[in-house]
């Protein structure tokens, strides 16, 4: 036997006014929380390792980091410490751009410097994290073929995180 909530009913019987839903977990409520719908993206190059040199990857890749940490930092006192070293690049891009966006921005910063990062990562792990957030969790995006230009030379995957809240 499977028991069906009121409010599910009532939305599946009574079409005379039905409402829209962005998610499942508000057609199972029977109400959607208040807010439009936003969808965020983000690029990141991330470089991870011991003994990481800072000062060498900022001046190699003529840009600030966005973020640094150093293993056995921990980012709260009741946090467990970093277990490496780790320098991050996110470009400066309004996280409502598309995804393609940001790959293009992150890519005019990398390009130059391709040979350098495929040689560091002999000794380090370098990846671009591609993030996107939403409270829609029916909806998708697309990436153009020469965003992916980025991936190929620094001969990495392509992944995306993707967070439904």
């Amino acid at each position: 036997m499977v028991l069906v909530p009121k409010s599910i009913l009532v939305n599946m019987i009574d079409d005379s006014d039905p409402k829209p839903f962005r998610t499942l977990r508000g057609f199972l409520n029977g109400e959607e929380p208040a807010g439009e719908n936003y969808f965020c993206f983000s690029a990141t190059l991330r470089i991870h390792g011991e003994n990481l040199p800072f000062d060498e990857l900022t001046h190699r890749l003529a840009v600030q980091p966005t973020r640094t940490r150093r293993k056995g930092e921990r980012p709260g006192p009741r946090s467990p410490e970093y277990r490496d070293d780790a320098w991050h690049f996110q470009p400066a891009v309004a996280e409502t751009a598309p995804l393609d966006q940001h790959l293009a921005a992150l890519w005019r910063v990398v390009q130059p410097h391709v040979e350098y990062l495929k040689s560091i990562k002999r000794c380090f792990r370098l990846d671009v994290f591609c993030g996107y957030r939403s409270n829609c969790d029916h909806a998708g995006f697309e990436v153009s073929h020469t965003s992916l230009e980025l991936f190929t030379a620094l001969e990495i995957p392509f992944g995306v995180s993707v967070i439904v809240a």
